[in-house]
């Protein structure tokens, strides 16, 4: 695995720490905001998918012309337009955009915690075993409460998991800057 932190001094790191607490912070914000209008956020996070659907599609598109043979330009073609259609249904009806991404975030954090649980179980005589479980089943069910909810809740629930990131990574950053500048 690389280390992209490789031959950064820590002293570099450790004078730059006010910079890690000041992005902390305007991460805190920026999570504030999403999470006092949680609909803008779900929207906000519909665009920012949308932006990458339609920069793959435009990318599958220009490969096709590079690769020779029939069969090849065919699916790079079908997938740059898929990826495309998909980048512009983003934009021009959020609403259902979300609602898919939801619904799509539901049955993965299903699947996720269902693996969770079932490797848990495989690794049971190791200790701590139990806390791979107890997560697993945590993410079971927050996919099962989003489905449940589905799909009135695909108006917030993208945007509140988009505040909670970013308070969560701004709190991160603003305790590792403290901890550097100690």
């Amino acid at each position: 695995m690389v280390d992209v932190l490789d031959g950064v001094p820590s002293s570099a790191m450790r004078g730059k720490w006010g910079w890690f607490v000041g992005l902390g912070i305007l991460l805190l914000v920026c999570g504030g905001i999403a999470l006092g209008n949680l609909f803008i956020a779900t929207v906000a996070s519909v665009y920012y998918v949308g932006v990458l659907m339609l920069i793959g599609g435009v990318v599958h598109l220009v490969q096709a012309f590079q690769v020779r043979g029939w069969e090849h330009i065919l699916f790079w073609v079908l997938s740059g337009l898929l990826y495309t259609l998909a980048g512009i249904l983003a934009f021009t009806n959020p609403l259902l955009a979300s609602a898919a991404l939801t619904l799509f975030l539901a049955v993965a954090l299903i699947i996720a915690g269902t693996f969770r649980v079932w490797v848990g179980r495989k690794v049971k005589p190791e200790r701590g075993w139990i806390w791979i479980v107890i997560g697993g089943v945590a993410t079971a069910t927050a996919g099962i409460a989003i489905m449940l909810g589905w799909p009135v809740n695909s108006l917030w629930i993208l945007g509140l998991f988009l505040a909670f990131d970013l308070i969560f990574q701004g709190w991160t950053l603003v305790a590792f800057g403290l901890v550097l500048r100690r």
